[in-house]
């Protein structure tokens, strides 16, 4: 039978550095409330995912979504199940679908904004919130599209044992390429090289750290920077020609309300290099290739993937901080329920 409540999780105020204790609040509301309508369908969210973009849609500026708004369910990308559908629906209850519920125990979503998962064989339905996910596409498009990464080149990943880091490890390994990643702690950095298999992991907060990489880099080819700052910093003093340097996160920088400039970036133009921005969602067309070769590693063992997982709902605002401290290792989701059975009816 139907609960008679449910909980979400909203933006109270934003946050002008650290996500505190009351960015966000918690709501209780109504199950009738739930209406669903033509072509839309009734979900119970079983896993949220958190990435560090979401730091980025707290602030009210330009950008490549609308800020999330003060009082709205927080944004995040997850997994649930179909438990009732409107009339004209494309889904069945019982499937198990993907898309941007947010942080809520229920949501009603049109089905333009979901799309079914059957997860290939050798993997799981949560890969689809990490390898075969957002996380995944990130890794792929930004190493092979912008990256443009050959056999025999080296390639430097900063935020290595994050969850798009440590994919795009392995994708340069399988690419032939030279790969040392960049980790916080020096577990980080032996599951880097003991699990993933590249060749030298870094420690950062090592005090030899800048003379250790630049003995374990020499010149580099391209740099998956995930962090910004001086790290990104060190990456530009070690450019070799035609370097390509990729810029798919700054989480040093996502909590500084005034983040500083690059200092390095003439070396840019006496190498002849470049460096990238990129979005995943320009390539969503291209997906299913990259989900197909991704599979396929996650299938004969070749692709490794990890969670951190936290239980329940309630956690999620303590958990996201956890992204930009490093207290995670792999990808970070929350558990916000059990898969339902179909028997009960809802």
């Amino acid at each position: 039978m139907s609960p008679n409540t449910f909980k979400q999780i909203v933006l109270r105020e934003r946050p002008v550095a650290d996500i505190l204790p009351d960015t966000f609040e918690s709501k209780t509301k109504a199950f009738d409330e739930l209406h669903v309508g033509k072509s839309q369908a009734l979900v119970q969210v079983t896993y949220i995912s958190l990435d560090p973009a979401m730091r980025g849609w707290l602030r009210d500026v330009r950008s490549y979504v609308p800020p999330v708004k003060i009082g709205e369910v927080m944004r995040s990308g997850g997994l649930g199940v179909v438990v009732s559908v409107g009339e004209g629906s494309k889904f069945q209850k019982g499937d198990l679908v993907q898309g941007r519920f947010g942080w809520t125990e229920y949501a009603v979503a049109d089905d333009e904004s979901m799309e079914k998962i059957s997860p290939p064989p050798g993997t799981t339905s949560l890969d689809f919130l990490n390898t075969l996910g957002m996380t995944g596409m990130t890794a792929y498009f930004g190493l092979h599209d912008v990256g443009q990464l050959k056999a025999g080149e080296t390639l430097v990943v900063s935020g290595a044992a994050g969850a798009v880091g440590a994919l795009v490890c392995q994708l340069g390994k399988q690419a032939g390429a030279r790969v040392i990643g960049i980790a916080g702690t020096s577990d980080k950095c032996a599951w880097l090289e003991s699990d993933l298999g590249v060749d030298k992991a870094l420690n950062y907060k090592s005090p030899t750290f800048r003379a250790d990489f630049a003995k374990a880099v020499g010149y580099l080819d391209v740099y998956f920077d995930n962090v910004g700052g001086d790290i990104l910093e060190l990456a530009l003093s070690r450019l070799n020609q035609h370097a390509r340097i990729v810029l798919c996160g700054g989480i040093s920088a996502y909590n500084d309300p005034q983040p500083k400039g690059l200092k390095g970036y003439l070396t840019l133009i006496a190498q002849r290099a470049k460096m990238q921005g990129f979005i995943v969602f320009d390539y969503v067309d291209q997906y299913p290739v990259a989900v197909k070769k991704i599979a396929a590693g996650l299938a004969d063992g070749s692709i490794k993937s990890k969670f951190h997982i936290v239980e329940g709902l309630q956690n999620a605002p303590s958990a996201l901080p956890m992204l930009f401290s490093g207290a995670n290792v792999g990808k970070l989701v929350v558990k916000v329920s059990d898969e339902p059975s179909m028997s009960t009816k809802l």
